[in-house]
């Protein structure tokens, strides 16, 4: 099977999602899956999800703020698919 193109996918949570870990539960997940970006709270209550990678990765890491056994209450989450620009490397809490 072909390696896939790495992709981008921008990430928004909503609900109660700072200050319960879930930025660290974020980057263990995602450096699980071999992604590289970030995770932010942002000044609204929402948490941003940057994350680059193969899609199935992206896919999974997806699934897995939409899952249940999240930190906190995941109430709502948008996400955006873009071409990965190639310029992140590991995976921090911002």
């Amino acid at each position: 099977m072909p390696a896939q193109a790495p992709v981008r996918i921008t990430v928004w949570v909503r609900g109660r999602v700072q200050g319960v870990g879930f930025r660290w539960w974020t980057r263990a997940r995602a450096l699980e899956l071999g992604l590289a970006g970030w995770a932010r709270n942002m000044p609204d209550g929402r948490v941003e999800v940057v994350a680059e990678g193969p899609e199935d990765r992206c896919v999974k890491l997806l699934d897995l703020l939409r899952g249940c056994d999240t930190p906190g209450e995941v109430r709502g989450v948008v996400e955006r698919w873009s071409e990965a620009r190639g310029s992140l490397a590991g995976f921090v809490e911002r």
